[in-house]
């Protein structure tokens, strides 16, 4: 059921806050990992199919999606057989060969912190699998601050609402209680499916346009401006 954090502090009580937990996508909300997966992607589909034929554009917009159902986007009508060494193919490229430079947005770690000082519960809903959530997570030092993380290899892909749906089960809580925060309108729809309030921002995969289509509550252009949007939640309720 994906990992929980083992200092999760019960909170019976948050009066000052709009929603009890915040739920992140990963990639292109608190990561810049845009391009090592364009790159893996590329490197993976070269590997088994040969020329590239897809453009930065086209491998770009599948990123969200798990990983077997970004790779059926991209080469629709293609046997299992094939999707599985692609995928292995791009496994291996992210994992162990990969450079390309990939670092938290500025300023995600003392907002993470801040929030989870004030007394939200955080968690991750993310198209990676569970290898690659963890690997970052290590990477980024931000292992225990997350109290549940739920991963497309684990569950079915965005834009199925049960990524939610296991989150909320986990934390004890209802839809009305979390705030999905995403850059794709994969995000917003998984949200949409689970009666949930969902927040987009604009600096990552999809452009505002996609994103407004699924009616978020808002859009920041900073993963920063986070905690005042919050503030102004409250005071607005």
């Amino acid at each position: 059921m994906g990992t929980t954090n083992t200092a999760f502090k019960i909170m019976s009580n948050t009066p000052n806050l709009p929603y009890r937990a915040l739920i992140f996508d990963w990639d292109g909300t608190l990561m810049d990992s845009e391009s090592r997966i364009v790159n893996c992607l590329r490197k993976a589909c070269a590997d088994v199919i040969g020329k590239e034929e897809r453009t930065d554009n086209e491998l770009k917009d599948v990123i969200g999606l798990g990983l077997r159902e970004a790779l059926l986007r991209l080469y629709p009508g293609q046997g299992d057989e094939l999707i599985e060494t692609m995928a292995e193919s791009y496994r291996n490229h992210y994992l162990y060969h990969d450079e390309t430079p990939s670092e938290l947005f500025d300023g995600v770690e003392a907002l993470l912190e801040s929030l989870e000082n004030q007394g939200y519960w955080l968690a991750i809903a993310t198209g990676k699998g569970r290898q690659g959530l963890d690997q970052v997570l290590e990477y980024t030092g931000l292992t225990d601050r997350f109290h549940v993380t739920r991963c497309a290899s684990e569950t079915f892909s965005k834009p199925h609402p049960l990524m939610l749906e296991e989150i909320l089960d986990k934390l004890g809580i209802d839809a009305r209680d979390a705030l999905m925060i995403g850059d794709t309108e994969y995000d917003m729809e998984m949200a949409l499916n689970a009666d949930m309030d969902r927040l987009a921002v604009s600096y990552g995969v999809h452009s505002q346009s996609r994103l407004l289509k699924h009616k978020p509550i808002g859009c920041l252009h900073d993963i920063c401006e986070l905690p005042a949007y919050l503030n102004q939640l409250h005071q607005d309720n």
